[in-house]
């Protein structure tokens, strides 16, 4: 298939010999898509599906993946560093736009993400992921059989923390003051949870403890695959939390003078993606040990992308 390139111009920061050098414009500016990425695996896997489908398709790509959180990569892209990095829509509404009462339908949701960060800051946001990862907990096996092996809902998760004031939720040291984390639990449930059955831990290894039955309940984010891999039961949201659905975000002017095909790919592979599909993906990196992009080209081969 014959490629159609295109110049576009982009800002690429290289760290040499102390000196920071930019490529702006012009010819020797080529039309590279500098993709980058947050430092977890979903957001890399995703990242390395967008690097590997450019490459499959002849376009020049460079892969900056696993560039580190949020801000850094949100600041990235606006500086021009960046083309492109995959984001959620949630934290693009409540974290880069400073919008509150976020939407619970997706679709209105994205609308508004996207209408307002193209029209204020320039980014597009394209494709619209059917998986939503967003905040939820899992219960330890041994909570799990507790309960008959039944998996648990937000309301019975708290109506068994108050019969059972030994038991404790493990959790990030953000997320109970997160105006999108433990609060909207709680003002669900009617329950809020003492401080003596708050436990705090690193991200990871609150799935490792909740695993090992040293936590009763561990706050995840619902697509990791180390709740499948580590036999972890998915408390029940009834559509509390915020939805986190993803898309690519683009520099809308490297977008529009880009090859067509670039939009095209990108929305291919975030529409293909539903919870089932993500978790799958995820679990193979973080409990089989896969390499990141030997995962992704397998998946985009399923597409047809490689």
């Amino acid at each position: 298939m014959t490629q159609v390139s295109r110049k576009i111009r982009i800002a690429a920061v290289a760290l040499a010999a102390g000196l920071t050098l930019s490529a702006c414009g012009g010819d020797d500016a080529g039309s590279t898509i500098v993709v980058g990425s947050k430092d977890f695996t979903e957001n890399i896997l995703l990242g390395q599906m967008l690097v590997v489908a450019l490459e499959e398709a002849g376009i020049p790509v460079e892969d900056r993946t696993n560039l580190g959180g949020t801000v850094v990569n949100r600041d990235a892209l606006l500086a021009g560093d960046i083309n492109v990095y995959p984001e959620y829509n949630g934290t693009g509404w409540t974290v880069h736009l400073e919008q509150e009462d976020p939407s619970f339908d997706r679709d209105v949701l994205y609308n508004n993400v996207a209408e307002k960060d193209l029209a204020d800051n320039g980014i597009r946001w394209v494709g619209h992921s059917p998986f939503n990862n967003t905040y939820g907990f899992a219960s330890s096996p041994a909570t799990t059989a507790a309960n008959g092996g039944e998996l648990f809902t937000f309301q019975t998760m708290a109506d068994y923390l108050q019969a059972n004031p030994d038991a404790v939720v493990c959790m990030e040291s953000e997320f109970p003051d997160r105006p999108d984390g433990l609060v909207l639990w709680e003002e669900h449930t009617g329950f809020e949870i003492p401080e003596d059955q708050q436990v705090i831990l690193e991200t990871g290894v609150i799935y490792t403890e909740t695993g090992n039955d040293n936590c009763d309940f561990g706050e995840v984010f619902t697509t990791d695959g180390r709740i499948d891999g580590l036999n972890l039961g998915l408390v029940q949201d009834p559509g509390v939390m915020i939805l986190y659905n993803l898309s690519y975000t683009f520099r809308d002017e490297v977008l529009a003078d880009a090859d067509p095909q670039v939009q095209e790919i990108a929305e291919t592979i975030v529409n293909s993606l539903d919870n089932e599909t993500m978790v799958g993906l995820n679990f193979q990196v973080d409990i089989e040990g896969r390499d990141y992009a030997d995962v992704a080209r397998e998946y985009l081969e399923t597409l047809g992308l490689a």
